[in-house]
């Protein structure tokens, strides 16, 4: 199992450099940020945005794997944000993961005044965003009329370092979502249950992932692919709790759900209070004896 940590985007990067470090010389896999304008239990609070944050932690590590967890169609265009991944896959050295999801209604449309979408709208939406952005991540030019992108001869020069396309996450708890993923992406994203935050221990969730993986295998199926091609990520805290109350459930946590099937576990950054509140000590403890290169 490849193990990733989320570092939200709070803190200035005098602070944060440190975070971003030690998370490549625990030797963890991959480290990730939220990819908002705000964010809804920290929106009065500190917060900085996904991209400047990712090339910063892209000049400070030279071996973990960077990724957004997740950008959406919320703010982001499949043209503009491709060109920005394109520079921070250079800066990188061929390390950034392109994480992105459907996008809930909250402050990111809030703000912006946008008009609330339908379910539909949104899933619709989305679609065309994934399937424009995984065109513009492996194409040099890129031509594209839907309903609602376009792209008219969108040029990506030089190129990506990653080829033939960076690697490419797509978030879905729905079967719309999981379609989406088995096309077009590397890896799967869920945080299990949606809309919940640590609303049950990590082992009596397992029932509800064991079926949201055997849809995707389903999923898989219909779009003639071998489903073990498919990374599949959760990420725990959201609806998994309690993974990170000591090195022991951890560890007890890793071995079910890569029991049940998932190959890789992001864990939060512990915080000092409520979201993903916990003891940085724990990460310390467990990449002591199950993560290869620790330094």
């Amino acid at each position: 199992m490849r193990h990733g940590v989320l570092i939200l985007p709070e803190h200035r990067w005098s602070r944060a450099r440190e975070r971003w470090a030690k998370a490549e010389a625990l030797g963890y896999a991959h480290a990730w940020t939220y990819d908002h304008l705000m964010w809804r239990w920290l929106s009065d609070k500190p917060w900085f945005p996904a991209v400047p944050t990712l090339t910063a932690a892209a000049t400070v590590t030279s071996r973990i794997r960077l990724g957004t967890l997740v950008a959406s169609p919320n703010f982001r265009h499949p043209v503009d944000f491709s060109k920005e991944l394109m520079a921070l896959d250079d800066i990188s050295g061929g390390r950034i993961i392109c994480g992105v999801g459907s996008g809930a209604d909250g402050f990111d449309t809030r703000i912006r005044g946008d008009r609330p979408l339908l379910p539909g709208e949104r899933a619709a939406r989305f679609a065309e965003f994934v399937e424009l952005t995984d065109q513009l991540l492996r194409n040099r030019v890129t031509t594209y009329h839907g309903d609602w992108y376009t792209a008219d001869g969108a040029c990506l020069e030089p190129g990506f370092v990653q080829s033939p396309r960076i690697t490419l996450a797509v978030a879905g708890a729905g079967p719309k979502g999981m379609g989406l993923a088995a096309r077009y992406a590397d890896i799967w994203v869920t945080t299990g249950a949606p809309d919940h935050h640590d609303a049950q221990r990590y082992d009596r969730a397992v029932p509800l992932l064991k079926n949201h993986l055997a849809v995707l295998d389903d999923a898989c199926a219909a779009a003639g692919r071998d489903p073990r091609s498919l990374r599949r990520l959760l990420i725990a805290g959201v609806s998994a709790g309690g993974v990170l109350q000591s090195a022991e459930t951890y560890r007890d946590a890793a071995g079910l759900f890569e029991g049940i099937g998932f190959t890789d576990l992001v864990v939060p950054w512990p915080r000092p209070e409520f979201p993903y509140q916990g003891r940085e000590e724990v990460l310390e403890e467990f990449a002591a004896t199950n993560l290869p290169g620790t330094r």
